[in-house]
């Protein structure tokens, strides 16, 4: 995991007040003090790109509708061959609702 280098108690603040959010639209208002526009597109887009790549769409496909570079698709897509699988977890409990 990337992530591990940087667990702590820094981190585990910035979850626990995640997990505290109780509706889409207080995740508006927090995401937008604690992230810069360009930071919220990356990870949409990032999103966007791991639901695309799970339905089966081409490279052109994706960045032609996600304005996605090639580089942020493949990083995704490794992602989702070698990762945690939490893009896998999150996009399977979307399903659930």
């Amino acid at each position: 995991m990337q992530i591990e280098k940087l667990r702590g108690k820094r981190l585990d603040d910035l979850f626990d007040a995640i997990l505290a959010l109780e509706s889409r639209e207080e995740c508006y208002q927090f995401f937008d003090d604690l992230c810069t526009v360009n930071e919220l597109n990356s990870l949409s887009q990032r999103m966007q790109v791991a639901m695309m790549i799970k339905q089966g769409h081409t490279y052109a496909t994706i960045e032609k509708e996600s304005g996605a570079s090639t580089a942020t698709i493949s990083r995704v897509k490794r992602t989702l061959q070698w990762g945690n699988d939490a893009y896998t977890m999150v996009m399977e409990r979307l399903d659930e609702e």
